[in-house]
């Protein structure tokens, strides 16, 4: 019994971040997976603050295609997770069992968990680990998407201190690989490359042993093509373009296919009861049901790039990024394999009180366009001000390099803005709202400073330069 309430019953599944059980909640009298979480491979004690991450990040997004989570309890020194418990099984297992999906019966799949994944980009998360296990069937078809174990707000430093790239390495996007941080972008080719598993019956690339190979392919070599995959191959293809910004995103993925597939049907098997969640039950084979296979609007999805496009990519792989990269998924796969064929504070000078940091220089509103180009969105100014925090709060010539010329001298140069940055620990941030009228960014956040547990609300005034944006300062 867990916390006086939660019946474990038997283990489920097992992965690289903890053990799943079948338990009842005994209070509300319903069957729920019970997770222990926060042990990673090797270790002897619990990593509390992925724990408790996890759980945050997977409530914050109230979605009818996530796993709901109902609790997180501390019990004899382990946290672990209450989580909706699904009866059926997972993606992966379902090819296993079946070989290759039809288009026309996993459009639904794509449509649910492309809308699940665009709420979690809604709120500044990233998942970083979308892979077919990941992805659950239940026995009246519906998809939910599961295990934020790594994901991060997309601010969150926490995961990217440590030097790891995370994630399933037959689904790594290219960018991940050469050990950028994830983005939103990046999480549409992991779903790209789970949809081409499902369709072509097994991973877009053969990983095994040889990750070093393996990684090399994904950030150098054109992406695998489908043979088949009927109406939903150009949509895959356009999915796993080496250069992120040419993806569509998760919202433009959900309306490409949701005219076409107006009930979520799964062709998959009822797991016995009470044996879902990670989806270790027998499957028995059904008969796909018959729809029309969505149409996919072309001019509503960016063109697929040719290889070409992304030499500064492998100039960048050649250069020694990817090298870097791949030892770092090594590395992380000996910590976490779980048998997949894996800020803000823009100123230097330190806070007085604990409170609102240093003011900086303001100018008139910027204007939303530049060049004619479409004005930002919320989700571009969003990921600009969490790559900025991660790259600010882990080395801060990185994030001083994301200041505007005059914001750096308002910084105190880099001397004085290190002298800040440098003593920032343990970043957290709680939100993250753009204003593409304003080109601003707001957000609070929280962290270690001397000593002290400081929370501050900030707004970023931000500049376009390219395809990118500046800090010009705050407001």
């Amino acid at each position: 019994m867990l916390a006086d309430r939660y019946e474990l019953d038997h283990e489920i599944g097992r992965g690289g971040m903890g053990a799943v059980w079948l338990g009842r909640d005994t209070v509300l009298s319903r069957t729920v997976a019970i997770k222990q979480i926060g042990m990673t491979h090797g270790s002897v004690a619990p990593d509390l603050d992925r724990a408790e991450r996890e759980a945050h990040l997977a409530a914050r997004v109230n979605h009818q295609n996530v796993v709901a989570v109902f609790d997180l309890v501390d019990d004899g020194g382990h946290q672990w997770l209450v989580m909706e418990h699904v009866d059926g099984p997972t993606l992966a297992a379902l090819v296993a069992e079946r070989g290759a999906l039809a288009p026309e019966e996993l459009a639904p799949v794509l449509r649910q968990i492309a809308g699940a994944l665009a709420a979690a980009h809604e709120h500044g998360i990233v998942h970083r680990d979308v892979k077919p296990s990941n992805i659950l069937l239940t026995s009246d078809g519906t998809a939910k998407l599961s295990d934020f174990g790594v994901a991060r707000a997309q601010a969150d430093a926490a995961l990217t201190q440590t030097g790891l790239v995370t994630g399933s390495p037959a689904y790594l996007s290219p960018e991940v690989a050469m050990g950028r941080n994830a983005t939103s972008a990046s999480d549409v080719w992991s779903l790209g490359t789970a949809m081409f598993h499902a369709l072509a019956g097994h991973a877009p690339y053969d990983i095994g042993d040889n990750v070093l190979g393996g990684m090399y392919r994904i950030v150098n070599e054109e992406p695998p093509r489908l043979a088949g995959g009927g109406a939903l191959a150009p949509l895959v293809e356009a999915m796993m373009q080496l250069d992120p910004e040419a993806r569509p995103t998760m919202a433009d993925i959900e309306r490409a296919v949701s005219d076409a597939v107006p009930v979520p049907v799964v062709a998959g098997a009822v797991a016995t009861a009470g044996e879902g969640t990670v989806a270790f039950a027998p499957l028995e084979p059904a008969d796909p049901p018959t729809l029309a296979a969505p149409p996919l609007p072309p001019a509503d999805l960016p063109p697929p790039r040719t290889h070409r496009d992304s030499g500064r990519n492998r100039r960048l792989w050649v250069a020694g990024g990817g090298v870097v990269a791949i030892m770092a998924v090594v590395l992380l796969i000996a910590l976490t394999r779980d048998g997949d064929p894996a800020p803000t504070t823009p100123s230097a000078a330190e806070p007085s009180t604990g409170q609102t940091s240093a003011s900086a220089s303001q100018s008139p509103d910027p204007t939303p366009t530049t060049d004619g180009q479409a004005a930002p969105t919320s989700a571009e100014l969003e990921g600009f001000a969490s790559d900025y925090l991660t790259a600010a709060s882990n080395d801060p010539k990185d994030g001083f390099a994301l200041l505007t010329p005059g914001y750096q001298d308002d910084s105190g140069g880099f001397r004085g803005y290190k002298g800040f940055w440098g003593k920032v620990k343990d970043l957290d941030v709680q939100t993250v709202q753009g204003d593409p009228d304003q080109m601003t960014v707001s957000y609070t956040y929280s962290y270690d400073y001397k000593g002290d547990r400081i929370t501050e609300d900030v707004t970023l005034r931000l500049e376009p330069t390219g395809d990118s944006f500046l800090v010009a300062g705050t407001v």
